[in-house]
Formats: structure tokens, C-alpha cells, sequence
């Protein structure tokens, strides 16, 4: 019986110990591992706004880097660090360079601030926010810039039979009508993410602002968090600067044009 015993004991001892680590690592994503020191080369008024305003929100360190009201300034110190693709924002994690806006944020919150500001794995707002989270630049932002150069040569006369500026704002406004954020029921990354966008598309004329009420409300309300205040006080302190020209007028909103008739 004792022989038994210490058997079954030794068994119950081994299993803790298997179990340990397990435990620990989950206790540990749970925390947040430590973070490595951040810096952020940024130009004002641009994409790497995000990454401010994503620290800003979280409270944690990083050093900001860029020259007040040179944007060429800015863009040398990037280029210094990141010669054949220099962007904003670049970013010194630890001793790796970094960039993608998207990919930075989820990083950080992954790592270093595991269930904040992004829905829970398994909740039904997950897929919404995974999805703006990359709709922001895959589809909205590229569809804008794209429409912007086409027709600061020629103005439109004519909504395109194709995906448009406008389609892409309405798919966003479609969702504000029936979710308070882009990640569902609570701010998240993917409101961050999705702010420079929806900013271009509406102050550069790309679409008529009076037409989306719900990106207007949701604008005010990202733009009043008193992280965003934070963000513009040291990312943007003069304002924005080297802002590309409004188009002289967008697209007729209203029905796209026909396909043609096979």
C-alpha cells in the first residue's frame, strides 16, 4: 500500500510539473510579455499617427522621432534607418526595424497588451475587427489613393461600374449603422486603423462628407478620446502640414453606371 502511495504521489508531483509551464506561459500571455524599447519615425499628419495614438491609448513607452514641420526632414531620418523602403511609419522594435501599421499594432497588442483593445478570440466581434483591422488598407485606403491620382487629372463625371470611392466608404458606413465601433461593441485597434483612412476620403473631397452621417458621428467620437488629443499634441503640434490638395469636386453620388450588356 505504501509503495502504491508514493507511486501515485510521484505521478501527481510529475504532472504538476508538466503542468507548470503550461500554466505560467498562459498567466504570461495573459500579463503581457515585457516590452523592448520602441521608437517611431514618423511624418505628421501621416499613417504612423496610429502607432501614437495606439501608445497614447495603452500607456506604455516609446520614443517618437521626426523633425517638426519638415517632412522631407522626416523622411531622411527614415530613409537613414530604412534605404529601400522608406515609409511611415518605420519603427525600432528593439533591435528589429518594423513596417506596416497594422501588423505593428497587432504585434503590440499580441504581445504587450493581450485583452485590450481587440475583441476576445472566440467573441462574435473578433471576425469584424480582424476585418477592418485589414480593410483599412487593403481596401479603403488603396481604393482611395488610387481614385485620388486619377482624378486630381480628370475630375469624375460619373460614379466607375467598379468598386469606387464612395462604395468603400458606404461599406463602412453601412456597418456604423448597426455597430457603435469597427471591432463591434467597444473601441478597439481597428477604429485606429480605420481613422486615417476615412479621414483622407472626406477631407480631400474624395466624397461628400453630408452623405455619411454614421462615419461623421463615429469621427467626432474617436477624435474626442483623450489618448487621440495626446497623439495630435505631439505628432501633429502645428497642425497639418504638407497637406495634399483637396479635389476640386467628387464623383455624382447616386446609382453607379450601368455594366455594359453582353
Amino acid at each position: 500500500m505504501t509503495t502504491d502511495l508514493n507511486r501515485r504521489s510521484g505521478l501527481a508531483v510529475m504532472a504538476g510539473l508538466a503542468l507548470a509551464p503550461a500554466a505560467a506561459s498562459a498567466a504570461s500571455r495573459k500579463a503581457g510579455t515585457p516590452m523592448p524599447p520602441v521608437t517611431i519615425y514618423h511624418l505628421e499628419g501621416r499613417r504612423s499617427e496610429r502607432l501614437v495614438w495606439l501608445m497614447e491609448e495603452l500607456g506604455l513607452p516609446y520614443e517618437l522621432k521626426f523633425k517638426r514641420g519638415d517632412l522631407m526632414g522626416s523622411m531622411a531620418m527614415i530613409r537613414a534607418l530604412s534605404p529601400i523602403v522608406p515609409m511611415a511609419p518605420t519603427v525600432t522594435y528593439g533591435d528589429q526595424v518594423l513596417v506596416e501599421s497594422g501588423a505593428i499594432i497587432e504585434l503590440i497588442l499580441n504581445r504587450h497588451a493581450p485583452g485590450r483593445l481587440q475583441p476576445d478570440l472566440n467573441s462574435p466581434d473578433y471576425p469584424y475587427y480582424l476585418m477592418w483591422m485589414h480593410f483599412a488598407e487593403g481596401s479603403l485606403a488603396a481604393r482611395l489613393f488610387s481614385d485620388y491620382r486619377a482624378w486630381m487629372a480628370q475630375p469624375p463625371t460619373e460614379r466607375s461600374r467598379l468598386v469606387d470611392s464612395e462604395a468603400v466608404v458606404e461599406f463602412a458606413e453601412d456597418f456604423l449603422r448597426k455597430h457603435e465601433w469597427f471591432g463591434g461593441a467597444a473601441f478597439s485597434g481597428a477604429d485606429i486603423m480605420m481613422a486615417f483612412p476615412l479621414r483622407v476620403a472626406t477631407e480631400l473631397n474624395l466624397v461628400d462628407r453630408d452623405q455619411f452621417p454614421k462615419v461623421a458621428a463615429w469621427k467626432a467620437k474617436v477624435e474626442a478620446r483623450p489618448a487621440h488629443q495626446r497623439m495630435l499634441a505631439k505628432a501633429r503640434p502645428d497642425g497639418m502640414i504638407g497637406a495634399l490638395r483637396v479635389l476640386p469636386k467628387h464623383a455624382p453620388s447616386g446609382p453607379r453606371a450601368p455594366l455594359p450588356q453582353r
